[in-house]
C-alpha cells in the first residue's frame, strides 16, 4: 500500500494539469505578441505570416523561426516553473491548514 501512496504523490493532480495547461496557453499567446512586436521594432517589417512563404528570404524565415521558437519556449519554461513553485506552496499551505 505504501508504494501506491508514493506513486500518487509523484503524479501531478488534475487541478495542476488544468492550471499548467492554462498557464502554457496564456504565456504562449502573450510571448507571441511580445516577440512579434519586438520583431517589427527591430527589423522595421511585420513578422512573416508564414515562414514557408517565398516572399521572404530564407535567412529571414530561419531567423524568425529561431527567435519565435526559442523565445516562446523559454517564456513557457520560466512561467510554468514559477507557477509550479507557487502551486506547490499553496498545496503545502493547504495541507497545514487541514485538520
Amino acid at each position: 500500500m505504501a508504494d501506491n501512496t508514493r506513486a500518487d504523490a509523484d503524479k501531478p493532480d488534475m487541478q495542476w494539469r488544468i492550471v499548467g495547461g492554462l498557464v502554457g496557453l496564456a504565456v504562449g499567446f502573450a510571448s507571441r505578441k511580445v516577440l512579434s512586436y519586438a520583431w517589427e521594432k527591430s527589423t522595421g517589417k511585420k513578422p512573416p505570416a508564414s515562414a514557408d512563404s517565398l516572399e521572404i528570404s530564407l535567412g529571414e524565415a530561419i531567423a524568425y523561426a529561431v527567435v519565435m521558437g526559442l523565445g516562446m519556449e523559454v517564456a513557457r519554461i520560466v512561467a510554468t516553473r514559477a507557477a509550479a513553485r507557487k502551486w506547490r506552496s499553496w498545496k503545502d499551505a493547504a495541507k497545514d491548514i487541514q485538520p
